[in-house]
């Protein structure tokens, strides 16, 4: 069955070109804010007690596990909201985990992390992709896989947008076994900022923003590529090094 809704022909170029202005929005005023609010993302992850440093990998992992279940059951109930609502909703979970600082920013986690998820759900549904097929659930984890608002490491995004999509290799639980790593550093740098009561709140507000704004940018230009080279009939690598050029990388 195919997972991808086929409109009239698209022009590569102006294709390419919106899709590369939604790669470049995905940075932005907010991501130097989140800098300066919790410096490098060295600091502000040797700000977590130990014990919860160690055990953030596997505490991203079991995130994962809930969120996709958590997003697949709430979309049969609640239809994907628009981008701005997305954003909205994990900025004042954000908040509400901030307040009590760490403990409160754990519980809220799994939530969050659900969220982000339907809301690159969400994204890839805007491209014309049925979020309810298999690979397109698979993707939507790796999305979650791109380098986070505090990493400068645009070539390691467009490594990503390369990567191809098969469901013939690892199964959904290597997948999140392979993404949670990348992904703990994301977290941990947003549990970091929340780890001060009342400020952290702030914090945690100001960082489900920014990154739940920043993936469904990139998952609008992972599912934009993806469709694009459906329709023009052009291979998936090219479009990503035509991208990159556009990129300057």
């Amino acid at each position: 069955m195919q997972d991808v809704v086929l409109v009239e022909k698209l022009d590569p170029e102006a294709e390419l070109d919106r899709l590369a202005q939604l790669y470049r929005s995905a940075g932005g005023a907010g991501v130097t804010f989140l800098n300066r609010l919790g410096g490098s993302a060295e600091s502000l992850l040797d700000q977590l007690p130990e014990p919860m440093r160690h055990g953030l990998n596997e505490a991203t992992e079991q995130a994962l596990w809930v969120a996709m279940y958590a997003a697949e059951g709430t979309r049969r109930a609640v239809p994907d909201q628009k981008p701005w609502v997305n954003t909205a909703l994990t900025t004042a979970m954000g908040a509400a985990g901030g307040l009590g600082g760490v403990s409160t920013a754990l519980v809220e986690l799994p939530a969050t992390t659900a969220m982000m998820l339907r809301a690159i759900q969400g994204a890839a549904a805007r491209e014309g992709f049925d979020p309810t097929a298999e690979n397109v659930k698979f993707d939507s984890i790796r999305v979650l896989s791109a380098a986070g608002p505090l990493a400068d490491d645009d070539g390691a995004d467009l490594g990503f947008f390369s990567m191809r999509l098969t469901l013939t290799g690892p199964t959904m639980q290597r997948l999140i076994a392979a993404v949670a790593p990348r992904l703990s550093v994301v977290l941990g740098q947003k549990l970091a900022a929340q780890s001060v009561p009342l400020l952290g709140a702030l914090a945690g507000g100001s960082a489900n923003y920014i990154y739940t704004r920043y993936y469904q940018q990139i998952a609008r230009v992972h599912f934009g590529l993806r469709r694009l080279a459906i329709n023009a009939d052009i291979p998936h690598d090219e479009l990503v090094q035509r991208l990159s050029g556009r990129m300057g990388a």
